[in-house]
Order: structure tokens, then sequence, then C-alpha cells
């Protein structure tokens, strides 16, 4: 952030910066904790829509811990969020002191937690009233988003021959998704460890706040649980076991878990592993979704029936 961009955002809030400091970011926005004379907030700078994404944290805060909004400006655009004191999942997972399965247990709970919301139709928010656009099921878009995207995906990430398996392999299974393309729940879709603040009490994990709501949608609340589940080869044990188990008992009311969710989940992942891999020479989660193509293309769909 620059000196200017922190100065005119402290100015807006009616308060004096003191400095700032750049957090992480993400494909579309850089995060910063922006220190005033009292107190700190969260600066998020680029971005999809703040004022959509507003309105879907009001309304997913009835159920699960998120940052409040304390103001959206115009320009970049700029959101500017409570500081939430917590720690990253990603970073928690590096030490999780052998309370993986009741930490995982915590993040499922959550995830269920989202699709607490419902919405009148499936799709993309248009507005800040959270209405959806209407748009055909997800079942016959995914075979030509895929091909789409791998026209796209550079040589260099996935070669011609595992792109066009790919793209095989995502039709064959975008039928199954027939069965929850009705599905009309907040997802998340971003829900994965780099997006999850904790804390542990005692022997027991606690979820702080959900961060970065911009890609969120109505659909299938599956596709967060394959979400964190994605590289989940990269956890320790336990950990995803005590997700899925708690994902799969904490279902809000009025929405049946199908047996074959977890399947159902990776088929909907299909759509983010696509676009994940167009991504730039470089990028390192795009590098790690080829991995997971190349992966599937080979082994299969994960959780398949």
């Amino acid at each position: 952030m620059r000196s200017d961009e922190m100065h005119d955002i402290a100015t807006a809030l009616g308060r004096t910066a003191i400095e700032a400091q750049v957090l992480a970011g993400g494909f579309s926005h850089e995060t910063s904790l922006l220190t005033l004379a009292d107190g700190q907030v969260v600066v998020r700078l680029g971005g999809q829509d703040p004022v959509i994404e507003t309105a879907v944290m009001a309304a997913a805060r009835r159920d699960v811990p998120v940052a409040r909004v304390l103001k959206v400006l115009p320009v970049l655009p700029t959101m500017v969020l409570d500081y939430i004191v917590g720690t990253p999942l990603d970073q928690v997972l590096a030490d999780a002191g052998g309370a993986e399965a009741r930490l995982g247990a915590e993040i499922g709970r959550t995830a269920a937690a989202i699709s607490s919301t419902r919405f009148d139709q499936p799709g993309f928010f248009a507005d800040a009233q959270l209405r959806v656009t209407p748009q055909s099921p997800w079942s016959e878009q995914l075979p030509g988003m895929v091909d789409g995207c791998m026209t796209t995906t550079p040589d260099e990430r996935l070669d011609v021959a595992t792109r066009s398996a790919w793209a095989a392999l995502c039709a064959t299974h975008a039928q199954a998704l027939t069965a929850v393309d009705h599905q009309s729940r907040l997802v998340h879709a971003d829900f994965n460890p780099k997006n999850i603040l904790v804390t542990q009490v005692a022997d027991a994990w606690r979820v702080e706040a959900v961060l970065d709501w911009e890609f969120s949608f109505s659909g299938c609340p599956y596709a967060d649980a394959a979400n964190m589940a994605r590289f989940g080869a990269d956890y320790p044990p336990g950990f995803l076991d005590g997700f899925r188990a708690a994902f799969a008992d904490h279902q809000p009311a009025g929405l049946d878990l199908v047996p074959d969710w977890a399947y159902l989940g990776r088929v909907m992942d299909m759509f983010a592993l696509s676009d994940l891999v167009t991504r730039s020479v470089g990028n390192p989660i795009a590098d790690q979704a080829a991995q997971e193509i190349r992966r599937w293309v080979a082994e299969g769909v994960p959780d398949s029936p």
C-alpha cells in the first residue's frame, strides 16, 4: 500500500494513519494491516465487487464468524474491515499439536454452517440485494467452461494430451451434477486454510473469522467441502477425517446430505481447478492445481462412487 493510499483511507475513516504492513494477497487483491492512531484495521485493495461481498458477509454473519466491514471506497476498489485476532489455518496445520481431528471438526462445522443461508435459485449475485442472475445448470456449464480454460492454459503447465484428457474427464462426470443443480445455498467458493482464522482455547479450537467472500455464489455447498479437501494430501493425519465427519453431521435444516456428496463436491471443484491452471506461469497454486489435474486424469475423480 502506497503512503498516499494509506492516508486517503485513514482520512475517509476520520482517523490518523501510522503505518501499513502487507499481510497477504490473492489473485485479484492485496491485503494490508493498517495501524491507526486509535487501533488497527485490515484494508483490502482490489478484488471483485466489494459492495456485493459486503452484502454476502452480512448474510453469512448470522451463522459463521465474519469480520465487520467498516467502509467500502470506490478507488481500486477498497474494503476496510475490522482486524480480527487469530492465526491463519494454514499456519496452524503445520503444528496442530496432536489435535488435528478436533481442529478439522471445528472447520467442518463452520463449512456446514455457511450453507444455512439459502436463496431463490442457484447462480451468481447481481447486486447488493443478493439477487441471483439466472443461469444454465452447472451440469451443462462444466464441459464448455473447461474447454475454454484448457485453450488458455500455458503449455508449460499442462501438455496438450493432459488438457484433452482433463476436458474429456470433466465432460464425463458433468452429468452427475444434475443431482445438485437445483441447490441454492450460500457457497464461500474459496474455503481453504489461508482464508480461515482460528484460535486455540484450552484443548479446543475456535474459528474466529472466515475471510475473502469475493467469489461466493448460490449453489451446492459440497463445493466448499471439496475446496478444503482439494490439497488434502498436504494436511496432517486426522484433520481431513475430522473435517468431513463434522461437515456431514452438521448440515443445516432442510438440506439433506446425499450419500455421494464428497464425489459431487469434487465434480463441482472441476470448475475451480480448471480456472486455476489458466494463471500465469510460476504461480504456485496454479502449479499445485495442475498436479491435481494430472492425478485425477491418471487415477480418476477422488471419492467417486
